[in-house]
């Protein structure tokens, strides 16, 4: 008789810890020694050299951020987890293990505004060039991939852009020209999305978001399919004679992430772990909530313009469907008259809270052209294309009711 499939929470409660609790704790203890103690030189010499998998010392790994990470493999279905100290931390990590001077990553300029900076400045000092197209063409992103591409690279659902790509068919292109596709999938966890069932090679998350349960903690992770053939990167290509498809993880843990030294602390691996129990409840409240409230907004005369992907009308709803199903996520942006009249809504507001972050159990307002975008300059705003009047609003857990009731009379003034 075929064994069936466990319900993701239940999968991730039942996670066993790596080592049996000498007291019978069945919630995770937080170790919170910065090193541990061996009983011979020997010992030590194994651990240090990876032979034994015992713990040396925090900032390379630690018992309690092991057993988070074991959780999200278990959720994720991936081979390979390391958790580090925030999102972008994730998206650095991954970049610094597979790029090199001369390389170049496809992507869009609808990211993040800390992704766009981050591949237009920071990565551009260390000679890594950045090719922005049109991740929704196919053809156009082809055009841009050469023998120096490290990697395509797209969120799932870009912030605040509300653009969803074909993943399979970035899986596709990246593939023929052996380029791994990595993507940011933080918008839409994993009760809602498989990665690795579309073709995607690293997933980087932003931990903080669904996972930390209430934004009590700021985290991130990376996610190893281990289905990419690394014999072809110019990077790892040497590592992967030996190891095979770990080449990625073996590079990330044993040199990238032990050298800049953004691991995570076992405090924060704690709270996430908590979170992480309740992830797929809270999301099928949030994201629930916020498919009504996207079709409650485009009743209203004052609001020009709703997205939000789960909305029949919407262009990527159909693309968005097969790749997240009725909910993709709790996260939605719409238009009103110009910047001046989102001001005066924003400042009007009493329950939706005046404040940055995704997927808090309260629900969050931010203008995110004049705010994560604030610091560009115009010609990189256009390039960025967040318009003037846009709000961007993540749908926490209150009454959606008390939701609409703010909404309307913060529309009043």
């Amino acid at each position: 008789m075929e064994k069936k499939q466990k319900d993701i929470s239940t999968r991730i409660l039942n996670q066993r810890f790596p080592k049996k609790d000498v007291h019978g704790s069945i919630s995770m203890p937080v170790y919170s020694s910065a090193a541990f103690e061996f009983d011979t030189a020997q010992e030590m010499e194994d651990a240090f050299l990876g032979k034994s998998g015992k713990h040396t010392y925090s900032r390379i790994s630690n018992p309690t951020v092991e057993a988070f990470e074991m959780r999200i493999q278990q959720v994720s279905g991936a081979n390979q987890v390391l958790a580090v100290s925030s999102g972008m931390a994730a998206i650095s990590n991954v970049f610094m293990t597979i790029a090199y001077a001369g390389s170049n990553i496809v992507t869009s300029t609808h990211l993040f505004g800390n992704t766009f900076s981050l591949f237009l400045f920071t990565l551009k000092a260390f000679g890594v060039e950045v090719r922005f197209c049109n991740l929704l063409d196919i053809e156009d992103v082809a055009k841009n991939i050469d023998d120096k591409t490290c990697a395509v690279f797209t969120e799932i659902i870009t912030n605040p852009h509300m653009e969803v790509a074909d993943l399979r068919g970035l899986a596709e292109t990246a593939h023929r020209r052996n380029v791994p596709l990595v993507v940011d999938s933080t918008i839409v966890p994993w009760p809602n999305f498989q990665a690795q069932k579309f073709g995607v090679d690293l997933e980087v998350v932003s931990s903080t978001k669904y996972i930390s349960g209430g934004a009590t903690s700021i985290g991130g992770l990376i996610v190893d399919y281990q289905d990419f053939d690394w014999s072809h990167s110019p990077r790892l290509g040497f590592l992967a004679k030996a190891v095979g498809k770990n080449a990625f993880t073996v590079k990330l843990r044993g040199e990238i992430s032990r050298n800049l030294g953004a691991y995570m602390a076992p405090q924060t691996a704690h709270l996430q772990n908590l979170g992480l129990e309740t992830v797929a409840l809270r999301f099928q409240r949030s994201s629930g909530t916020c498919k009504e409230l996207a079709q409650f907004l485009q009743t209203l005369p004052e609001v020009k313009e709703v997205k939000y992907n789960g909305l029949p009308d919407d262009p990527f709803y159909k693309i968005s469907f097969e790749q997240f199903g009725e909910y993709p996520g709790a996260m939605l942006t719409f238009s009103l008259k110009d910047q001046a009249a989102c001001y005066n809504f924003i400042d009007h507001l009493n329950v939706i809270r005046r404040a940055t972050n995704l997927f808090d159990n309260k629900s969050l307002i931010i203008h995110p052209l004049s705010t994560i975008y604030g610091t560009l300059s115009e010609e990189y705003k256009k390039m960025v294309e967040v318009p003037a009047d846009m709000l961007r609003l993540s749908v926490g857990l209150e009454d959606i009711e008390d939701l609409k009731d703010d909404i309307l009379q913060a529309l009043r003034y």
